[in-house]
């Protein structure tokens, strides 16, 4: 929807439609997040993808949740050069990371996992490939109810139905996940409270 590809969610019209998962909108939870972990963050630095429109939206998003939680933001840009970006989040003297949500940065969960704990950086991100990878923290729209709605669209689809005549389904599953590990090799003592909130905890 953000980016003007269909009408709207309830009648997109043309022919795409399918299923949303919570991004953007969830982006001040992990801000929440992390400063739950770290409640002593004062600064905390947020990863963008300049040719990505979500990227400015989601910054967007993250002011008024920074401003209550009294923490200054530092934009990140970056479409390639993720050590660079760490260098240059060091010399911010950042906290912690807040990963926007981005195709790119998803297909290089791993890496930028491994950056962060190299650098011994608290990070969060929204897919669970990166605390998979060893990064701290992820919470997000879970991917896989949003495919298997889309799945059940796509056999709608063959048996004749329009795609502008399907509203653009909304997954409203998110997931908390945790890597303890990480916290550990991080210095980080997770509050159990946050612990026994978490869909998976990996040790």
């Amino acid at each position: 929807m953000h980016l003007g590809l269909v009408g709207s969610l309830g009648r997109p019209g043309g022919n795409i439609t399918g299923a949303t998962q919570l991004n953007v909108e969830v982006a001040p939870k992990r801000l929440e997040l992390l400063h739950e972990v770290i409640p002593t963050a004062t600064a905390v630095a947020v990863l963008l993808n300049p040719s990505n429109p979500n990227g400015e939206l989601t910054w967007g998003r993250l002011q008024p949740a920074a401003g209550v939680l009294g923490i200054k933001l530092y934009p990140l840009h970056a479409s390639s050069d993720f050590a660079a970006v760490f260098a240059t989040l060091l010399q911010m003297r950042a906290d912690a990371l807040v990963i926007s949500s981005d195709s790119l940065f998803t297909s290089r969960a791993e890496e930028l996992a491994a950056l962060a704990l190299g650098h011994r950086v608290p990070a969060i991100y929204q897919y669970p490939e990166f605390t998979a990878a060893g990064g701290l923290m992820s919470y997000g729209g879970s991917i896989w109810d949003s495919y298997h709605r889309a799945g059940i669209y796509v056999g709608r689809i063959l048996k004749g139905e329009k795609p502008a005549d399907l509203p653009v389904q909304q997954s409203t599953k998110v997931e908390l996940i945790i890597n303890l590990k990480t916290a550990r090799a991080l210095g980080i003592d997770v509050p159990p409270t946050l612990l026994a909130r978490a869909d998976e905890v990996i040790e």
